[in-house]
């Protein structure tokens, strides 16, 4: 089974992530994961992303396209793969089409989790992180206990800068500007299955479940 999950910041995708490649026996491919990797163990695709990661560019999608067709071609992902990050754009999307296509592969389903912007902002703007320790928590859904200090090691949490309101306006506007053609590019393709990211968690995965059924 060949998945790609979509959804902004906030929606939850690595929870539910989890649960998807646990029940169905295949592996999580995160393109953050892929090009960390590369670039840890130095080979040739990470020298040439972390050029332009270096110089605070986005890596082309060439580059991009090259490093996680390395990784699909590995033995784990003959059974399937979960694509969480990846394609961005309409021209990576293509290129993973085409990839597939001439391997006579195809991507089974683009689950799209959907949560109102509201909710979105309410739980990533809620998020503390403890800065010695690295702990995380939320003032609504997972607070500490005590207000504003580390449970696991005292120290005072902090809103990291990204998660302020302006930051996750902006982050939501370049994802949605991102994202929707890619929506339509797969709805053309009857592909893309919404979700409803506003339930509760186990709810959401429910739901994902009764869409991708009994396949293995």
């Amino acid at each position: 089974m060949r998945i790609i999950l979509l959804g902004p910041p906030g929606a939850g995708k690595g929870t539910q992530a989890e649960s998807i490649t646990r029940d169905y026996k295949i592996p999580h491919i995160s393109t953050g994961d892929i090009f960390r990797y590369n670039i840890k163990n130095n080979t040739e695709l990470g020298k040439l992303a972390k050029q332009y990661i270096d110089k605070g560019l986005l890596v082309p999608d060439d580059v991009t396209n090259r490093i996680v067709e390395d990784r699909l071609s590995k033995d784990d992902c003959k059974e399937g793969f979960l694509l969480d990050g990846y394609p961005r754009n309409v021209s990576q999307a293509e290129a993973l089409d085409r990839y597939l296509g001439e391997r006579n592969l195809k991507i089974d389903h683009v689950i799209n989790i959907v949560v109102d912007r509201d909710e979105l902002v309410k739980r990533l703007s809620g998020r503390r992180v403890c800065p010695s320790c690295g702990a995380t928590y939320h003032i609504f859904t997972k607070p500490p206990k005590v207000e504003g200090i580390c449970d696991n090691c005292g120290e005072k949490l902090i809103q990291r800068t990204d998660d302020n309101i302006d930051s996750v306006l902006k982050r939501l506007e370049v994802y949605e500007d991102e994202t929707k053609p890619l929506v339509e590019y797969y709805g053309n393709l009857n592909l893309i299955r919404n979700i409803n990211g506003n339930k509760p968690v186990n709810e959401v995965f429910e739901e994902i479940q009764a869409l991708i059924g009994d396949e293995v």
